[in-house]
């Protein structure tokens, strides 16, 4: 059945491309920082596709168009490309090309391949140059055409910026900017710039909410030995002044402008050259440095693409971070449980939808002192619809849950102490023994990781095994990275540390630090069937320094049972119920105190020992 709606709107995109003469045009999920979640201004991939997940990227052809996604949006964009007539390739599977070596394949002598040189990161725009040039192609990256195709396309945001008080950061801005100076330094950089929203917000102590679920506002910084210069919208924060740290700040919309005047004389000490007279070095982010803002600075002075300094500053805590963290998640993690409950004894009794539920949980954490927003929106995905990674139910796919299977809670909240990201697999009723099994192997798999003692110098790919080896014996596998780091009253996805087993050419790796946060999440996803993910977060920590090296480990943020309903013995170790009780008990000893009485006697219950 055809989609009219994603058609007609492919068919403006074609009349828009013919008018500017481009043959293909590329569209991605980023807006100008490379932000993962991005404002509806930006989601022209969405609009134009009908694909909703919040990574893809779409390519049009004159008459083929093709959506390149990875394995966690698999399920969900065949359903959603069903009747646009846009060719689903499934990322890093067997015989399914990049979107550059597709472009190799199909890019004619002289056709022009066409894309926002702001929407698309520095280091992508690179290798699609190079595409177009091996093809003879053209290249045009001057144009948005989805503000001449998309009606109604809703204005940039602007919402309030605040501070965030020096009780809650831990640092002062001033002192960040000269952690980041002796990095710079280090690194013989006379500038950074930076274009990734929540480095900007982490280094000057803002939050803003220009994105939904992401306390970010739309932000560059531009950083020198002395000088510092911040670009807002000036509208967004009226009585900011951050004079006192020595930053200046511009608007927003003249990042442009003022480049070409900070770099008009090249002789100019403070331009283009440095002090010993030599080109001044700038240092960017290839991942979030758009392509268009590498062509300018680099046709100014010296860039260097290398990761920012801010990014690994941020992913380690400090104290004062970590201890509101901790506090944070124990009371999220009540809040869990208290859904838990009223979800067990209300199912079947009372009509509770997956968005109901949704909601419900949202009203628990509201209650809680601190609550700012949700850190993204929850996926409740009941029977079968907790097998689409990124499930997000709608009006169309909401389903009643009832009293027999699992439904699939993946949730957080954004508080004044921390950013929370917690997935629990919950039993409403009678279920098979292969989702037992299924349940039984994810559930080790997450407390055989989070066991873990490790050497400092040792990355997340080192350690994934810990975690995939059950499921590996089983001949079973999940298509998305098992940890991901996590922010501050900032991003629930942060870089750069992550655990996964799959190497990427391009992607530097990081050792884990004592201080980070990242999360513990395994699952399996059987399409049609049912999907089973568990999830803590953990804090690396320091085990021990002695003559053989410093040993990392981690320890537990996350205190909500796991689904004993669902646990079989046949398929754990003694080993996995030791760690499954031990955890139980901890979490018995850590939430009793948030709960009411009958909320208390079915945690009891949740946590009782398993016995062999």
């Amino acid at each position: 059945m055809e989609n009219k709606e994603v058609l007609e709107r492919l068919g403006a995109l074609r009349e828009a491309m013919k008018e500017q003469g481009i043959d293909h045009y590329m569209i991605t999920s980023a807006d100008c920082h490379g932000s993962e979640y991005v404002h509806e201004h930006f989601r022209a991939r969405a609009y134009f596709s009908g694909f909703t997940g919040s990574s893809g990227t779409l390519l049009v052809g004159r008459e083929h168009a093709a959506l390149w996604t990875d394995g966690r949006y698999f399920l969900q964009a065949e359903e959603e490309l069903s009747g646009t007539g846009i060719e689903l390739m499934r990322m890093q599977e067997k015989g399914v090309p990049t979107i550059e070596k597709y472009l190799m394949e199909t890019l004619q002598d002289r056709e022009v391949f066409g894309f926002d040189g702001n929407c698309v990161s520095a280091k992508q725009g690179e290798k699609l140059e190079k595409a177009c040039r091996e093809r003879g192609a053209g290249i045009r990256c001057d144009r948005d055409l989805a503000d001449i195709a998309w009606k109604g396309r809703p204005a940039l945001p602007s919402e309030p910026v605040w501070e965030l008080p020096e009780e809650y950061a831990g640092e002062s801005c001033g002192d960040k900017l000269e952690e980041v100076r002796r990095v710079m330094e280090k690194e013989g950089a006379d500038y950074l710039f930076l274009s990734a929203l929540d480095d900007i917000m982490w280094l000057f102590n803002l939050r803003g909410g220009d994105i939904a679920c992401n306390p970010v506002a739309l932000s560059y910084a531009f950083i020198g030995k002395e000088s510092c210069t911040l670009f807002l919208q000036k509208k967004a924060a009226p009585d900011l002044s951050l004079e006192r740290f020595g930053v200046e700040i511009e608007e927003y919309g003249t990042l442009f402008e003022w480049i070409d005047r900070k770099f008009a004389d090249k002789d100019a000490g403070d331009g283009g050259r440095n002090n010993a007279g030599n080109p001044a070095k700038i240092t960017a982010s290839g991942a979030f440095l758009s392509y268009r803002l590498r062509q300018v600075l680099s046709g100014k002075s010296e860039l260097v693409l290398k990761e920012s300094p801010t990014e690994l500053l941020k992913a380690i805590k400090n104290g004062t971070e970590l201890s509101r963290i901790r506090e944070t998640y124990e009371r999220d993690s009540a809040a869990l449980c208290k859904f838990i409950y009223w979800l067990k004894t209300r199912v079947g009794i009372e009509e509770i939808t997956e968005l109901s539920a949704a909601d419900k949980l949202e009203g628990y954490r509201r209650q809680l002192p601190g609550f700012l927003d949700l850190s993204f929106t929850t996926i409740c995905g009941y029977a079968e619809n907790g097998a689409i990674v990124h499930y997000a139910a709608d009006e169309k796919s909401n389903r009643r849950l009832c009293a027999k299977g699992m439904v699939l809670v993946d949730s957080g909240g954004q508080y004044m102490g921390g950013t929370t990201d917690v997935t629990r697999t919950i039993v409403l009723g009678g279920i098979s023994g292969e989702e037992k099994r299924i349940f039984s192997l994810v559930a080790a798999a997450m407390l055989r990781l989070a066991e873990a003692v490790f050497p400092e110098g040792a990355t997340g790919r080192n350690l994934d095994i810990l975690a995939r080896q059950g499921l590996w014996k089983a001949h079973l596998d999940y298509k998305h990275g098992t940890g991901h780091g996590i922010g501050y009253i900032l991003n629930v996805h942060e870089g750069p540390q992550r655990i996964s087993w799959q190497y990427q050419k391009d992607a530097q790796e990081y050792a884990l630090r004592a201080g980070m946060l990242i999360s513990d999440e395994p699952g399996m996803y059987l399409a049609g069937q049912f999907g089973v993910r568990t999830e803590n977060i953990l804090e690396v920590v320091k085990e021990e320094e002695n003559e053989y090296g410093t040993f990392l480990g981690f320890r537990h943020l996350t205190w909500v049972p796991i689904d004993k309903e669902a646990l079989d013995i046949r398929f754990l170790t003694k080993e996995d119920i030791g760690r499954i009780n031990a955890y139980h008990r901890a979490v018995r000893e850590k939430i009793l105190p948030y709960l009411e009485k009958e909320e208390q006697a079915w945690l009891l219950e949740a946590t009782e020992e398993l016995r062999i």
